[in-house]
């Protein structure tokens, strides 16, 4: 199964798309979707459409983690996060993908078994549960590459949940 992190922004969208198999995970595409801050925000939006629609297409992942979007204190950040979050999900559902949101707490503690890792900590833990030679750069790479995991860990918990009708 591919699962495809996306870490919403922007300036910068990080993916991650990881294969989960019987013998553990592989990185099959991890980067970052840049937007020029100096377009306006409907190009920077159509753009960041346009890459993840490709994306999508490409890699064909049955499954797309979002990073749930949270207060944040710089409400214009936080608009263009939501932004770029909302477009994510809705060119995934597009494409036929299974959408999940997951906190940057359930992440952390997903990848690191610390709810309060600092990125360093996750990008590390990225790279040896992937087989990685470095760290995924930028962090966002590394971040969605985290979702991807993240879900695949939880995955089977969450079908037995679902088969109990809970």
């Amino acid at each position: 199964m591919f699962v495809l992190g996306i870490d919403p922004g922007l300036s910068r969208c990080g993916y991650g798309c990881v294969e989960g198999s019987r013998t553990g995970p592989r990185a099959v595409a991890l980067g970052v979707v840049r937007t020029p801050p100096s377009a306006a925000l409907p190009e920077r939006l159509a753009e960041l459409q346009l890459e993840l629609r490709a994306l999508l297409a490409e890699l064909r992942p049955a499954v797309v983690a979002v990073e749930r979007v949270f207060f944040q204190v710089n409400v214009r950040t936080a608009m263009a996060v939501g932004q770029a979050s909302g477009l994510a999900m809705a060119e995934a559902v597009a494409a036929g993908c299974e959408v999940v949101q997951y906190s940057p707490n359930e992440v952390k503690a997903a990848v690191t078994g610390d709810g309060r890792a600092d990125k360093a900590a996750v990008g590390r833990m990225v790279q040896t549960l992937l087989g990685l030679a470095t760290a995924p750069r930028p962090a966002d790479a590394a971040d969605a590459a985290a979702l991807a995991l993240c879900h695949l860990a939880s995955a089977p918990f969450r079908r037995r949940v679902a088969a109990t009708g809970a």
